[in-house]
């Protein structure tokens, strides 16, 4: 790598720079656990919509009964759609489907990063695997983590997420490699709550403990399982797979 930085929210993306870039992109809670989630349960692909009426429209273009609409707006499930969270979703009948998957921040920083050279799905659910698709691949290129946040602000277990992935990514990079202090900052969080503390992070974290309140503390810490997929869903051409 020639150097590794670390965005903590989307609004801070500019997509004119990214062109050389590798991205990867985080929302723990929930819309990248989940996609990774989704793919695990069958789904043929995941497509990610900027919002509602994007997502309605994109699921036009497939036959009746082949494609499942999910997602939220401000952390409430849209009417009609299929459940925003993990460990639900994967429950609603996603084999061989077409999810079309529209979320407050995460399918938004997807689309956002979507010129990118290569742009990764990541979350704490197949960090590792992520970490070596681009140390194996991606080792002369920049790269860059997008925590997707929300309403402008950083989020917690994005950042811790974006830590567990320096202290992957850094455990064989070369000696030139540029880490910004934004990427150090994440991996010292990450070491600071370690592998056995990504449940407490994500728990005392405000859209944690939100999520919470909405009865979902089962999804949290699902979604706070380290290194339990070796997928690596990659976005190329508005399509997840």
């Amino acid at each position: 790598m020639r150097s590794l930085h670390v965005l903590t929210r989307k609004e801070d993306l500019d997509p004119r720079q990214i062109a050389d870039k590798i991205v990867i992109v985080l929302d723990v809670l929930f819309a990248t656990s989940t996609i990774v989630t989704a793919l695990e349960h069958g789904a043929r692909e995941v497509i990610p919509a900027v919002d509602e009426a994007a997502a309605r429209a994109q699921a036009l273009q497939y036959p009746a009964g082949s494609a499942v609409l999910a997602g939220e707006q401000h952390a409430n499930r849209i009417a009609g759609f299929a459940p925003y969270a993990p460990l639900a979703l994967a429950d609603s009948g996603l084999e061989g489907k077409h999810l079309l998957y529209t979320t407050t921040n995460g399918t938004v920083a997807l689309r956002q990063a979507e010129n990118a050279r290569h742009v990764y799905v990541a979350a704490l659910l197949n960090a590792e695997a992520v970490a070596a698709r681009v140390r194996d691949h991606h080792g002369d290129d920049s790269v860059l983590i997008l925590c997707a946040g929300s309403i402008g602000m950083l989020n917690l277990e994005d950042f811790y997420a974006a830590g567990a992935l320096i202290e992957r990514l850094l455990s064989t990079a070369p000696s030139g490699c540029l880490v910004s202090d934004a990427a150090i900052a994440a991996q010292g969080l990450y070491r600071h709550y370690g592998v056995e503390g990504a449940q407490s992070c994500l728990l005392r974290s405000r859209v944690g403990k939100m999520m919470m309140e909405r009865g979902l503390i089962h999804e949290v810490r699902f979604a706070a399982e380290l290194d339990r997929y070796a997928r690596v869903p990659a976005l190329c051409e508005g399509r997840i797979r």
